[in-house]
């Protein structure tokens, strides 16, 4: 948040010199001759930077200023381009021997400026604009896709109550301290050891507190940031009592708990939306994108 409000601190400077570079241009427009091609060149530049980065500080400023991911971290092409512009308002502002000579209804003004230095500027000033358009439009379409993924992936029919966190689940045990630490230990080692089998099979008689480990480990690797999904198991329930909803529930969690998951799991609804309604392990809304992390239970 801090790092966005000094991008978004860092435009308004350079808009409002943008704006006293762009007057002093209109200054020397009207009152030097033989310069005006460089002249209006160099206005017409800063005019299009300033409208570029009116366009930035609006969408930084706006409702989804926060999902500007790229645009937040475009602090050196800020700062160039107040270089740039800052160096050319030093030398195109009248000093004060000018200042006085105007007062006389004497010529003032001369440009400062060689062809090649205002070539070189404009260049400066097109690199600059180019970064911030570049970055604006991979945060916009970024944006898109993500509304996009999101509408798609409310189509997915959804266990509700089904993850550990879940309002259903929350006055359910977890292991208490110092318990089972040995088996804890081992499913941890399990889950960090990229070469072991996809599947802990944790069986055992019935009460014998299988679903409490499991509600212990999910909390504990939520905690770690590495839970991708979890799915427990209701009789009774209508949705939590079989594994209809299964697959499609685990795709939604992983859609929200992993970037970039979405993208995959609308890719493969949009090729066939009927897989939704398959419940089995084998269904490819998540084995064909998933990787080891995504596929482990």
């Amino acid at each position: 948040m801090a790092e966005a409000l000094g991008v978004a601190s860092s435009v308004i400077a350079v808009i409002d010199l943008s704006a006293k570079v762009f007057s002093l241009c209109l200054q020397y427009s009207r009152e030097v001759k033989n310069t005006k091609d460089d002249i209006e060149r160099l206005r017409k530049e800063v005019a299009a930077f300033q409208d570029t980065t009116e366009e930035l500080r609006a969408l930084l400023e706006g409702s989804r200023g926060r999902e500007l991911k790229t645009s937040q971290q475009l602090v050196s092409a800020i700062e160039d381009g107040h270089s740039t512009l800052g160096k050319v308002e030093q030398r195109l502002r009248p000093s004060t021997g000018r200042k006085a000579m105007s007062r006389f209804g004497m010529r003032a003004l001369k440009w400062p400026f060689e062809s090649k230095d205002v070539e070189g500027t404009i260049e400066k000033l097109e690199r600059c604009r180019g970064n911030i358009s570049l970055a604006l439009n991979i945060d916009q379409t970024v944006i898109l896709q993500n509304v996009d993924d999101r509408t798609t992936l409310h189509q997915l029919p959804i266990a509700y109550g089904a993850s550990f966190d879940s309002k259903a689940e929350e006055h359910n045990p977890t292991c208490l301290p110092n318990t089972r630490e040995e088996l804890l230990k081992e499913i941890d080692r399990w889950i960090d050891d990229p070469k072991s089998k996809t599947v802990f099979w944790l069986n055992g008689m019935a009460g014998t507190g299988k679903s409490t480990i499991a509600r212990t480990v999910a909390r504990s690797r939520s905690k770690r940031g590495d839970l991708g999904a979890s799915f427990f198991i209701k009789r009774g329930e209508i949705d939590r009592g079989n594994l209809n909803k299964l697959m499609s529930t685990l795709a939604h969690q992983l859609a929200l708990s992993i970037p970039g998951v979405a993208f995959f799991i609308k890719k493969t609804l949009d090729a066939n939306l009927a897989i939704v309604g398959n419940g089995n392990g084998n269904n490819p809304i998540i084995s064909r994108h998933g990787d080891r992390r995504v596929g482990r239970v």
